[in-house]
């Protein structure tokens, strides 16, 4: 079995969790599988890259399948382009936000909506694994597009005055380099902006403490008002506030609200995934919009904010969904809307850390990662300990258990890309918080010594 189809994405050890013989089946099955004759293809700047782009479009073209080649680009663009563009399939290659080593394949559909492995990707799996490729004797060809004048206008639409904030734009390296000096011109102090697939400063995920020590450091050196780090390829953004304090993403969807949640958007849905602090439900509420939690992951949150048909959406891994972008994930339009708030908030007087301490109103653990192998097994007893202590308020099942009581409420769930067991909980008092925290490793001690 090839070890890097996921559950949202194809992504693993390029050279070991996945092969350039894996690669070009993926392209020659992808147009059958999809009833396609062009494929939209982008590319981040891995060193591997370039190798998997000329591998799948070998794939794909003897397939007797055209290729559009974006070259390099962020994820977003790509959706962006997709949809656009009106192209019913489209691949990504980047491994996002995972070390140099990694690589893999973001695929999406008509109007950008994610294939996942419940919407094609097992299916794909099942015809590399089983099915060896004949080639046609009439083969596509692989053409160039330049959209990316087209991309500029469009992101600058959201772009407003921040002549009053001092920021810091971290690109780790990555895709964002492509556009945000053309977005947020030459006045933000950057790092690391020049593209490196080798990642040579730090690693392309801000999730990691490591990986935003240097832009903490620089925004107290420099007193900026704000921080921006963007992943690898540049389809999650994170800040840092004025005191180099890393902000929750989760909090931000409630000061996104503020922009979005106008008279006119009273009674807007808004996404939230399962893991999202209840600050930002009462928030979000206060301001007239309408709260709708889902699971985990652009393959299910793009598609349920299009369900719904939601205003916007968030998750805690710094992902955000705009119905303006085609019900997905842009960095880019997230950054630029945030950074208008912030920029509001310091003319009346409040740095972002104030902003953020406004809605914070409860303690969290934040998401701790377990390593356990009878993941189901640990959910339930975990699921039932606590149950046995208090009656729940509330219990939701779609992506592991969000169980709520009257003081607290904890979510346990399986990682969909790594081998993790996550927990993460939330309450009023710290100290209660951290009892409850103790409890959850004494109901884990067995399983861990196994």
């Amino acid at each position: 079995m090839i070890k890097a189809f996921k559950a949202y994405d194809i992504r693993g050890i390029y050279g070991t969790d996945l092969t350039q013989v894996q690669v070009y089946k993926i392209g020659f099955h992808l147009p059958a599988l999809f009833n396609v004759d062009t494929i939209l293809v982008g590319r981040d700047m891995r060193v591997s890259s370039p190798e998997i782009f000329e591998t799948l479009c070998k794939g794909i073209t003897d397939a007797g399948c055209h290729v559009h080649s974006l070259g390099l680009s962020t994820t977003p663009f790509v959706y962006w382009a997709t949809a656009k563009y009106g192209y019913s399939l489209s691949v990504m290659i980047t491994a996002s936000h995972n070390p140099k080593e990694h690589n893999g394949l973001k695929i999406s559909g008509t109007n950008a909506v994610p294939i996942g492995f419940d919407s094609g990707l097992k299916e794909l799996q099942d015809l590399v694994e089983n099915q060896i490729p004949e080639p046609k004797a009439a083969k596509g060809n692989v053409t160039e597009k330049d959209f990316y004048q087209q991309y500029i206008d469009f992101q600058k639409q959201w772009i407003a005055d921040y002549s009053g904030l001092k920021m810091i734009i971290d690109c780790s390296n990555g895709m964002a380099s492509l556009f945000a000096r053309t977005l947020y011109g030459n006045s933000p102090i950057y790092l690391f902006d020049t593209l490196d697939g080798n990642f040579p400063n730090h690693e392309p995920n801000p999730l990691e403490a490591e990986n935003i020590r240097d832009l903490q450091n620089k925004v107290i050196a420099e007193k900026a008002d704000i921080d921006i780090i963007f992943d690898g390829d540049a389809d999650r953004v994170m800040f840092v506030d004025e005191k180099g304090q890393f902000i929750s993403p989760d909090l931000l969807i409630a000061v996104l609200a503020r922009h979005f949640l106008t008279e006119k958007h009273q009674g807007a849905k808004v996404l939230q995934d399962i893991r999202t602090s209840k600050s930002v439900t009462e928030e979000v509420e206060r301001l007239g919009g309408k709260m709708e939690m889902w699971r985990v992951g652009r393959a299910y949150a793009a598609l349920k904010l299009r369900e719904i048909d939601g205003l916007f959406g968030g998750e805690l891994a710094g992902h955000y969904y705009f119905k303006d972008f085609f019900y997905s994930d842009s960095a880019f339009l997230a950054c630029s809307l945030l950074l208008k708030q912030f920029q509001q908030a310091k003319q009346q007087g409040f740095p972002v850390s104030e902003l953020i301490a406004s809605i914070k109103t409860y303690a969290n653990t934040g998401e701790l990662n377990f390593v356990i192998e009878k993941k189901q097994e640990v959910m339930e007893a975990i699921k039932e300990y606590f149950l046995q202590q208090e009656t729940p308020m509330a219990i939701y099942d779609f992506d592991g258990y969000r169980i709520e009581f009257k003081n607290w409420w904890f979510n346990i769930r399986s990682s969909n890309t790594e081998a993790y067991l996550r927990f993460i909980a939330e309450a009023k008092e710290a100290a209660f918080l951290n009892v409850k925290v103790e409890e959850l490793k004494e109901v884990l001690k067995p399983f861990l010594a196994n």
